[in-house]
């Protein structure tokens, strides 16, 4: 009899734009499965195949590999005209899209979640908590007030009462509010036609999983965002519609607790956050500005400008907490590299206290400063380097801190933008 094996699971530590696409597609080249199991379309991993990027917003970056089961799950919030763009982005650089399944119990974006999500925005005023405004927090207000349209209910014959139902209610939103009605017939149209062609992707993926996991196949899945835009325990309000911590791989696919198995934290050497709320380390000066032209830090989903700054290592062992991290994943070490000194948070001075304790109330942390250790930089060209022996000392010194602090090892180094530039421990 085959053992029963155990999903692995890679997530974002601190703000999203990690870098967990390069983590991700290195360890789908031996996963029969990837599961992306939360958020939306607000969400994007970049990967450089053979010098071309592909950015996805939605599917699985496992897809890449022809022996990988790429799987949309449950948990995920699926906007039809983006997923298929997708498609035919990769079907038009020679990639099948045959390895594809989408969860039927995935929630479908529709038009009135992308204009409620504009339109709540708008009316936040000077409280505006940058939101992507592609629909993805009203349709999980839709999927938890229970009226939320499933991707089984989009091919199935009740999908026109089910859409008629919810427009005509959303419209009289619309109404009083003075904003533009969404059209019935172009949308049910539109619908109609998306419906015709995911309808082959569209399964019982959590089945799909267990007879997997029961006959010994290597399961990754595969986070969207990060712990600290968690909707639960990252810095609310400013904050993620899902739960994109390690509670969210559960609900969002259908695994159990007991299914999982290493669980690898991704960061870069430095930390970025884009849109608003606190952030201790960030650098709104030369320094970060430097950082964001040589990492390259602009967002994949809204072309933004990131924040940047330090790397906060208060908040990555709250994180390392909240998720039973097992191993992390260091991206853009190469980057920080390039300065001549470094700096690693391991401390806040709140109101002239010294303390390791994270805490994601705002009033902490705008209260807080940053307690720093100093690190000298200058590693040199690194893209080359294979193993963590060949690294030069200042990398090292720097690593192996971030590693005693957290007590957890550093099992994944990258070393340039490229899939190759990867040290694996």
């Amino acid at each position: 009899m085959v053992a029963r094996s155990k999903v692995d699971v890679v997530l974002g530590t601190f703000y999203g734009d990690e870098g967990k696409g390069k983590i991700i597609d290195y360890l789908a080249t031996n996963s029969d499965l990837a599961i992306r199991c939360s958020g939306g379309n607000n969400a994007g991993h970049t990967i450089e195949v053979d010098g071309k990027k592909f950015a996805f917003h939605l599917i699985p970056s496992g897809i890449l590999n022809k022996g990988t089961l790429a799987i949309i799950g449950n948990g995920v919030v699926v906007d039809p005209k983006v997923l298929i763009e997708e498609i035919n982005n990769l079907k038009e650089n020679g990639y099948s899209v045959n390895n594809l399944r989408i969860s039927d119990k995935a929630h479908i974006i529709l038009p009135y979640h992308i204009e409620m999500d504009k339109l709540l925005e708008e009316n936040r005023g000077a409280n505006k908590i940058g939101t992507t405004a592609r629909g993805i927090g009203p349709a999980y207000c839709d999927k938890y007030e229970r009226s939320g349209i499933r991707a089984e209910d989009l091919i199935s014959d009740k999908f026109e009462e089910l859409l008629t139902f919810n427009i005509n209610n959303k419209n009289k939103i619309f109404e009083a509010y003075g904003h533009e009605k969404i059209d019935l017939n172009k949308t049910l149209n539109d619908y109609k036609g998306y419906a015709e062609i995911l309808k082959p992707y569209i399964t019982d993926t959590i089945t799909l999983i267990h007879d997997a996991l029961d006959n010994g196949k290597k399961v990754l899945c595969e986070g969207a965002q990060a712990s600290l835009l968690d909707i639960d325990f990252g810095s609310y309000p400013f904050v993620t519609s899902s739960n994109p911590s390690i509670g969210g791989v559960c609900t969002g696919s259908g695994v159990g607790a007991k299914d999982i198995g290493e669980v690898y934290g991704v960061l870069k050497a430095y930390s970025s956050r884009v849109g608003a709320g606190p952030y201790v380390t960030e650098q709104d000066n030369e320094v970060g500005d430097l950082i964001r032209e040589l990492g390259h830090e602009y967002g994949t989903t809204t072309k933004r400008p990131r924040r940047c700054g330090w790397l906060d290592l208060v908040a990555l062992k709250y994180v390392v907490r909240l998720n039973g991290l097992t191993g992390l994943a260091v991206n853009h070490v190469d980057t920080i590299g390039k300065l001549d000194r470094i700096k690693l948070c391991v401390a806040y001075n709140h109101n002239g206290k010294e303390t390791t304790n994270f805490s994601t109330n705002s009033d902490f942390l705008n209260n807080s400063t940053a307690v720093y250790e100093e690190f000298d930089g200058n590693f040199g060209d690194i893209s080359n380097c294979k193993t963590f022996e060949e690294l030069p000392e200042n990398a090292k010194v720097y690593l192996k801190r971030i590693e005693e602090y957290t007590g957890v090892p550093v099992k994944f180094i990258g070393t340039g933008a490229g899939r190759e530039n990867m040290i694996v421990r």
